[in-house]
Formats: structure tokens, sequence, C-alpha cells
């Protein structure tokens, strides 16, 4: 009896232990832990599902797509659950068209080193996503979402399209497999396109069920309107493309602008690029040569030089500068013309693209006035367009120029300027002397089509109406009797300035005779003008080499295909007779000291000739040609001038 009664309290004392541990225990978790069991539940049902948005969309000014992205799928492997890697390279070799036995190898490397992800092809159109699922499906005839492989799956991504190729593409540029801009508008406005990471909070059962989405506030990626006009930038491209060609040049640049509101309405380089394929183009050919090269501008500086006489009362377009037999000495230098024009007017020296006349025009200015109206004009500095790694050129100020410098300067060299830079100094005479910052954005908008904010370009005057008129009379005059012959067009009036000048070559150390850089910007009509177009070819190796001979007829045959496209009214007649080449008086010259300037027989001969003799050799560009050479072959004289580094590229800064 005592034994039963024992036993019987020992199971009542254990009860009432075990009932005591239980409760402390329970009290523990449910006053102590709480807040963290709460939140491990909470973690437990929750799951944060990620998706990326779409990256904005850039249009035209016309609404047309230049870059777009689509929904893609990416492959992936997970190589430890991949036992056959040679039958599952194989399959993915056929379809993918890559080195099976490449695959095959890169997924037993990733079992081997216990790797759990591993890239096959990322960003797959639709045709090849279904191919890939066919060739692992047990029933071909029927289609998956899903390749049925194990460690093999997709992932949903995004990808950058380009609609139109090649055109614009420098302006566009691209974006990568990460979808990040690279390069062009892609990447200068990076932070409106790109698609925003979107947080999605889902309730989940025990058993992995959701049964509850909540999204997380985000900023959505914005679209983006150009001022491109996708007609008139194919336009360029193509005369672009065909007068590097003809030229047998390396490069070209081309800018169309609109010289009242600022707006690029086509930018093109020559050699272009599909950013479709971006990567197997050589990466020089991605740069957008015509905001981020320097070049010596050559006689397309005069204008500059005139226009700052004009403006500060130095000079009149009809009064006379004495240009002499075509030499002028500065600062122990030597300067020379193509050919003896004597004394004749500012607007005929400048049509005739003398440099003597130029630089009497610059002395008249003096240094810094002549400097303050470089700066004035946009030169040496960015002109603040929205793409990356634009050049602010070269342009020293006058405490560390030389003897030579001014006169150097006045005709376009000791100095660096983009295209975009020459374009946008002209466009400020189109625009009766009130220049317009250069803009490529036009207008962001959401995707709904809402807008965002517009592009509201800063102006300033640099020039009086009065001077911008006389100075557009005088460019006028270039195209009608000076080096711009080739730029006069059909039914429209233009206006505008060559250039040729020697370029810098860094192998040499000094300026090569073999390669030029010669270019034309001009406008139309020349009264009221509509379009500013800049047009610079790279070193052209044929038998014409001369920016009214290279540059002028890309200015042409673009505006004539423009102005009608801009519905501008014509005001000009057929040109007739239009000499086949320009007299290339804007050749480069080099400086000479005065005790080298070589014997000038030659011109002698061509001033005592007859004025018909004279036209005809204008006409074919062989006398001036010849005279240059003899006159100022700067290989000839290399060995006897050791300043000769004066109009280096390396004293340019």
């Amino acid at each position: 009896m005592r034994t039963a009664f024992l036993r019987y309290m020992f199971i009542v004392a254990f009860l009432i232990l075990w009932i005591g541990v239980i409760g402390a225990r329970l009290v523990h978790l449910q006053i102590t832990q709480a807040d963290w069991l709460r939140s491990q539940a909470e973690s437990n049902q929750k799951t944060e599902h990620k998706s990326k948005m779409l990256r904005g969309t850039i249009f035209d000014s016309t609404g047309r797509v230049l870059a777009m992205s689509v929904r893609a799928n990416s492959l992936f492997a997970d190589p430890k659950m991949i036992e056959d890697a040679e039958d599952v390279a194989k399959k993915l070799g056929k379809v993918l068209k890559i080195d099976s036995r490449e695959l095959a190898a890169q997924l037993r490397d990733g079992r081997e080193n216990g790797r759990r992800f591993v890239w096959i092809a990322r960003k797959l159109d639709e045709e090849t996503f279904r191919a890939v699922n066919k060739a692992f499906a047990d029933d071909p005839e029927k289609q998956s979402s899903n390749v049925a492989h194990p460690g093999l799956g997709w992932r949903k991504e995004q990808k950058r399209e380009y609609p139109y190729g090649q055109l614009a593409s420098h302006v566009i540029g691209f974006s990568n497999a990460d979808d990040k801009g690279q390069a062009g508008i892609e990447l200068s406005q990076e932070d409106v396109l790109k698609g925003e990471i979107v947080k999605k909070i889902r309730q989940r059962d025990r058993l992995g069920r959701v049964y509850d989405e909540t999204g997380a506030e985000r900023e959505p990626p914005k679209d983006i309107y150009l001022t491109i006009n996708h007609s008139i930038q194919f336009k360029t491209e193509e005369a672009l493309a065909a007068g590097v060609k003809a030229a047998n040049a390396k490069s070209g640049k081309a800018i169309v602008l609109d010289p009242k509101t600022g707006e690029i309405l086509a930018m093109a380089n020559y050699p272009t690029f599909d950013p479709n394929e971006y990567s197997s183009v050589d990466p020089d050919n991605w740069r957008n040569r015509a905001v981020q090269d320097n070049f010596s501008p050559g006689s397309v500086m005069k204008m500059v030089t005139y226009g700052a006489a004009l403006e500060t009362g130095r000079i009149e377009p009809d009064a006379f500068v004495n240009c002499g037999d075509g030499r002028l000495t500065v600062g122990g230098y030597t300067f020379s013309d193509s050919h003896a024009i004597g004394s004749v007017s500012y607007t005929k020296a400048f049509a005739q693209s003398s440099n003597v006349g130029a630089i009497r025009t610059a002395q008249k200015l003096g240094q810094d006035d002549f400097y303050e109206y470089v700066r004035k004009f946009g030169f040496g500095k960015k002109t603040g367009i929205e793409l990356p790694a634009e050049a602010d050129g070269l342009l020293s100020g006058p405490d560390r120029w030389g003897g030579m410098t001014l006169a150097s300067m006045s005709i376009g060299y000791e100095i660096g300027v983009t295209s975009l830079q020459t374009a946008v100094a002209f466009a400020t005479i189109a625009n009766d002397g009130v220049k317009v910052q250069p803009h490529i954005l036009k207008e962001i908008r959401q995707s709904d089509g809402k807008p965002v904010s517009a592009v509201k370009p800063i102006t300033e005057r640099v020039v009086s109406e009065q001077t911008a008129r006389e100075l557009r009379r005088m460019l006028r005059e270039v195209v009608l009797n000076g080096t711009a012959k080739q730029a006069q067009l059909h039914g429209y009036s233009s206006a505008g300035k060559t250039g040729t000048a020697w370029k810098y070559d860094p192998q040499l150390g000094r300026i090569n005779r073999e390669k030029y850089i010669s270019s034309f910007v001009g406008f139309a009509p020349a009264n009221d003008p509509r379009v500013v177009i800049a047009i610079t070819i790279d070193e052209p190796r044929g038998g014409l080499r001369y920016g009214g001979q290279v540059a002028a007829p890309v200015f042409k045959q673009i505006a004539q295909q423009v102005l009608p496209e801009l519905k501008v009214l014509r005001d000009g007649t057929v040109p007739e007779n239009v000499p086949l080449f320009d007299d290339p008086s804007d050749a480069p010259v080099f400086a000479v000291t005065e005790s080298e300037a070589p014997v000038r027989e030659e011109e002698k001969a061509v001033e005592d000739a007859p004025e018909q003799k004279k036209a005809d050799d204008a006409e074919n560009g062989r006398k001036p040609e010849k005279q240059l050479k003899k006159e100022s072959d700067p290989e000839k004289t290399a060995a006897r001038r050791p300043k000769e580094k004066a109009l280096s590229e390396k004293d340019k800064t």
C-alpha cells in the first residue's frame, strides 16, 4: 500500500515539475521572445520579389522610336546539377550556334569548383527561346516555357534594340548587357532612362502559396525626345558618307543646326557603327568626333576675326585693306597668300580668303579684343550640349601668346575647335548676332506621354544685328565670288566660309603637309537663315583637298534636300557656270622667317598675265597649287626653320 502511494506521489511530482517547465518555457516564448518570434514568422511568410522596369525609350523629334527595350529571356545553368555536360553542351551548341566543347568545359569547371550559377546565353529572342526548350522537351511538338533538364533555367531580362541601326548612332549611343548606358544619350541621360528595381512584398502560407502582395513606391523610367529629325539625319549621313568616300578621306563630321532655336536637327560621323552590334566594332568608331575632337579650323576662323573687327568699328566692309604682294612679316615670320590680290575691300579680301587681309584685320583689333570675341563666339569652352565627353577646345590666354600668335590665330592656327563650336559661331551670325545654346534634348516625358520637362536654351548677344547683317553679306560673297562656289544652291541663296589646314603629326613632331583637314560652315537662305550646316573632312587623300572642293559640295547636297523638307521658300536662282574646282585661296600656309621667304617669280608671272588667264588658272586649280608648293613648301624649308614648331599642336595650348 505504502509502495503504491509513493509511486503515485512520484508521478504527481513529475507532472507538476513538467508542467512548471513547460509553463516557464511558454512564458519565455510569449513574453520575452515574442517580438523575435513574430518577425521570424513574418519572414518565413513574406518573400521579396524583384523585377526590373523597362528602360526608357528614345524618340526623334517626330515621335519615331530610335531606341527601345523589350523583354528577353536569358539562359543560365547550375553546373552542380548537370551531370551530362557533354550532351547538354552539344544540344545547346547546335541551337545557339556556339562552341559546344568550350561550353562543356565551362560546365565541368563550374561543377568541380562548386559554382551554382553560370550564364549560357543572354537576351535571346523568342524564336531561340522556343528552340532551346524544344531541344530538351520530351514531346518536341508540345510548346513549353521551361527547359526540361535539371540545372538549366531561364531568367527574364530586357534587351535594348535600335530599330534604325546606324542612324544617329553616335548621338544615341548604346547600353551594355547590364542595361547601363555606355555612350551618347544612353550614357548622359542614364538616370532618366534606367529602369528602376520594383520591389513587391508577397505573403505566403505554410505551404508557400502567395495569398497577398503589396508593391513599393518607386520612380519609373522616363522617355526622351530628341531634336534630331530622322529624315534629315538620314540625308545628312548619306551625303557625308558620299563626301568622305569621294575625297578618299579618313573620316568626316556633319552638323545641321537651327540657328534660331539651337536645336540640332542632325549630327553625323563617318565611319559609323550599328549600336545593335556595338561589341563587334572598333571602339574608336564609338567616338562622337563632332563634339569630342579638336582640330585647327584654318580660314573658317576668319569669320570671327572680321566679325569682331566689324563690331568694334575697326573696319568697314567696303573699306580697303592693303594685301600687297601677298606677304606679311609678323614677329620675324612671314605669312603668305596663295596669290597676290593687292589693295582690295575687306569684303573681297574675306571672299578670297587672304591670310594677309585677315592678319591686318586682327592687328587693328589687338590681342585683348580679339581674344574677347573669340571667347564670346563660344571657342575655348564647352557648348553645354547634352552629350558626354564634350571637348573644351584649345585656347590660351593673351598672357601666353608669342609674337606671332595673334596673326596665327586670326587665320585658324594655334587654336583648337570642335565642329559643334564652329556651327554655333556661324549660327550666331545667322541669328542676327544672338548665340543660342545648342541642344539635342527636346523634352522628357513620362511613359504615359505626360511632359516632365522641356529644354530652355540660354541665349547671349555677341554682336549687333547690323554687324550680323554685314557679315552675312560678306559670307554670301565667299559663295558667289570667292572660295566656296561649290556651295551655291539651286533656288536658294547660301553663305559660308571655307577652311583648309595642315594637321599636326605627332610621329613627325611637326605639321605634316600631306595631311589636311578641310571644312566648310555655311547657312541658307543667306538673308533669313533656317539652317546652319558644318562639314569637316579629315585627311582627304584624293586630287581635291581644299574645303571649297571637298566640304562645300557636301553642304550643298544636304541643304538642297533639307530646305524643301523644312518648307523653306525659294529665294534664289539656279547658279550657272560654277567652276568645277574652286580657287584654293584658303590653302594651308606656314609662316617662314623673312630671310627664308622664297622668291615669288611665278606670282609675278600671274600678276602680269591677262585676266582671262588668271580666271582659267583659278578654275582648274593647277597654277595656285604649283605656286603654293614653290612659295611656302614646309618640307623644303623645315630644315632651315628651327622655329617651325610655333604652329605645332604642342604650342597651341
